[in-house]
């Protein structure tokens, strides 16, 4: 599987932007999965649901599953968080695989910038970041900087990157 994040500060458009590259992407036919990191505590059951329930009784693993789909949520219970490698061994192929965030992994990565966040330039301080898709048009950088709106053109970018 081939691999690439999309990485930036809080409220740079990284979630935004994902959503618009998998559209693009699986759009043009290939299959895409993604990989999104959460900094915080989050929860895909509600409680009083019967997964919630087993999750709450103790179960390591709990598995949903209906005609439309499936997921299978794993406790840690204290355990380290898996690395994003261990994490990506546990998806089915795929022709790309999305990431968000996990800035500080080594895979190619996209920065999403936006000048109103305030924030500096991941890019300046990290060559695991092959362009910056911004809304301005920062200077001084070695990598490209394409138009954060531009879908197709980081599509383009990601995709010759990748070798699809």
């Amino acid at each position: 599987m081939r691999l690439y994040g999309i990485t930036g500060w809080k409220n740079s458009g990284k979630t935004t932007l994902m959503e618009r590259l998998v559209t693009e992407i699986t759009g043009r036919g290939l299959t895409v999965s993604t990989v999104k990191h959460a900094h915080h505590s989050f929860d895909v059951d509600h409680p009083g649901k019967d997964s919630h329930r087993h999750r709450v009784a103790g179960a390591s693993q709990v598995l949903l599953s209906s005609r439309n789909r499936w997921a299978l949520m794993s406790e840690l219970r204290g355990a380290e968080e898996p690395p994003l490698a261990e994490l990506l061994a546990r998806l089915d192929p795929v022709d790309l695989v999305l990431v968000e965030g996990y800035k500080r992994d080594r895979h190619p990565k996209v920065e999403a910038h936006r000048t109103a966040t305030g924030q500096p330039l991941i890019a300046r301080e990290d060559d695991t970041i092959r362009a910056v898709a911004s809304d301005a048009a920062p200077e001084g950088l070695a990598v490209p900087v394409l138009p954060l709106d531009d879908t197709r053109a980081i599509a383009e970018f990601i995709l010759a990157e990748v070798g699809l």
